[in-house]
């Protein structure tokens, strides 16, 4: 069983961390209008910026079924192909619209198991500039309590400012 995170860092140098990323990311997007490029952009930095990160990328609202997410840009290992609204921790994200912080995955109810390595997981819903929903922003670690109320806000934070505005 993983051991559950320490991470070394205090509270202020991942804020910081974030800050940075927060800024690089705005910088390499500037004048960047596809999605898909945008996305695959996000996914990529914070990936490369969290060590803990151990899949990192979207669930697109699929525009053929709206209550259905499809796997978008990612950084990691093979992620679910599909997933309905309601069901797992990104379908809860979703379906809600609120951001889900799971410090153990196993004690979910209904968690779809992508990759037995996960042991938590934050899910932040990506609204567009009309306020409607286009994904979900999914970031797995393999330690239990790698998540916290800093992560949903410095994510939440990134989210609006890349997809919303």
């Amino acid at each position: 069983m993983a051991e559950a995170f320490n991470d070394k860092n205090l509270p202020t140098e991942k804020a910081q961390r974030y800050a940075a990323v927060a800024a690089e990311i705005a910088a390499v997007l500037d004048g960047e209008l596809n999605l898909t490029a945008r996305m695959a952009t996000v996914a990529s930095m914070l990936a490369a910026s969290f060590d803990h990160y151990f899949w990192t990328g979207f669930y697109v609202v699929d525009p053929d079924k709206r209550e259905e997410l499809v796997v978008g840009p990612y950084q990691g290992t093979l992620g679910c192909l599909r997933i309905a609204f309601g069901r797992g921790v990104c379908g809860t994200a979703a379906r809600s619209r609120q951001t889900q912080i799971v410090q153990d995955i196993e004690a979910f109810p209904d968690h779809i198991a992508c990759d037995s390595r996960s042991k938590s997981e934050i899910v932040v819903p990506v609204v567009d500039a009309d306020g409607r929903l286009i994904a979900v922003f999914d970031v797995d670690a393999e330690a239990t309590g790698a998540f916290d109320q800093l992560d949903a806000d410095w994510l939440e934070r990134i989210l609006q400012d890349t997809f919303a505005d």
